[in-house]
């Protein structure tokens, strides 16, 4: 049986020096996402761990090493990285609030952070953490056995008998794209889409749908030219609402993203805004049936 403190040990790293984190936010929307931060946003996972309750602060303080796991299945820990622990900083409640990937987990993902009334401390640690290239390709796809009891979710390495139960060819954080035709994303999707994703959505002219299930009604576009519809749709997460005017005033939560039709990748601009007017009588999205104003 080989466990994490032997692979830890054959790269010639004390297990007593090093601090395992399995992370399981408790706030759902951020619990859901933390895979995809691992696969496309690794920086904001390591802003996400890098301050802690004051527990683990009070163990970082002493770990050479963090080894980052998430905790996807009970009682297993899914591998994102190795860490080197290196300065700190202390931040007050309003220095915290003042980094813009704090507001940014919180805004878009529900983290909590240093809010919480049961938490008394005025200031918090912030530990500089550096990726390591160490089992870096293992990432997503090394998981190991997290021991009893479940909510515990730091251990020191050497303290804990952690088998490895799998290690994968694919990572499990690299989804397969769906068929374009039962592709239904959120907006929160939209920010997360993997680099393999966008690639195949560079590729494809298509006339797309916006569905707001608050109540109902729909908006239709078409997507060509320079990236395609992967430019799209990126246009609607970074605004909100992708310049359209009956979007502007809704909360975009509510929309889920699908394609009604792809084109040819050559059909001219002129085709395939024809092909978009046809979808919009065909659906009836214009104003005030829909939030299509043209």
């Amino acid at each position: 049986m080989i466990t994490l403190n032997d692979l830890l040990e054959s790269e010639h790293i004390d297990p007593e020096t090093v601090l395992v984190l399995r992370h399981r936010p408790r706030e759902p929307q951020l619990n859901r996402a933390l895979g995809d931060l691992a696969a496309v946003q690794p920086r904001l996972l390591n802003i996400y761990q890098q301050t802690q309750s004051e527990r683990v602060e009070k163990q970082m303080k002493r770990a050479k090493y963090v080894a980052s796991f998430i905790g996807q299945r009970p009682g297993k820990a899914l591998f994102v990285g190795l860490y080197q622990v290196g300065e700190t900083k202390i931040f007050t409640r309003e220095q915290y609030w003042e980094v813009p990937e704090h507001l940014q987990l919180r805004d878009k993902f529900g983290m909590k952070g240093f809010i919480s009334e049961k938490d008394d401390r005025s200031s918090i640690l912030w530990f500089d953490l550096e990726l390591m290239n160490i089992y870096a390709h293992w990432k997503g796809k090394l998981t190991i056995t997290w021991p009893p009891p479940e909510i515990s979710w730091s251990r020191w390495a050497h303290g804990n008998e952690m088998p490895v139960v799998a290690i994968l060819e694919e990572s499990v954080l690299e989804r397969p794209m769906p068929r374009w035709d039962v592709i239904d994303l959120t907006y929160e999707d939209l920010k997360l889409l993997q680099d393999s994703w966008r690639a195949r959505l560079c590729e494809w002219r298509a006339i797309y749908y916006i569905f707001d299930v608050s109540d109902g009604k729909g908006y239709l576009g078409s997507a060509y030219g320079e990236d395609n519809l992967d430019r799209r749709w990126q246009v609607y997460a970074t605004t909100r609402h992708g310049g359209n005017r009956l979007l502007r005033d809704r909360d975009p939560a509510n929309f889920r993203f699908t394609i009604l039709q792809r084109v040819e990748p050559d059909m001219d601009a002129e085709d395939v805004i024809r092909l978009e007017n046809t979808w919009k009588k065909r659906l009836h999205t214009r104003f005030p049936h829909g939030l299509n104003d043209n």
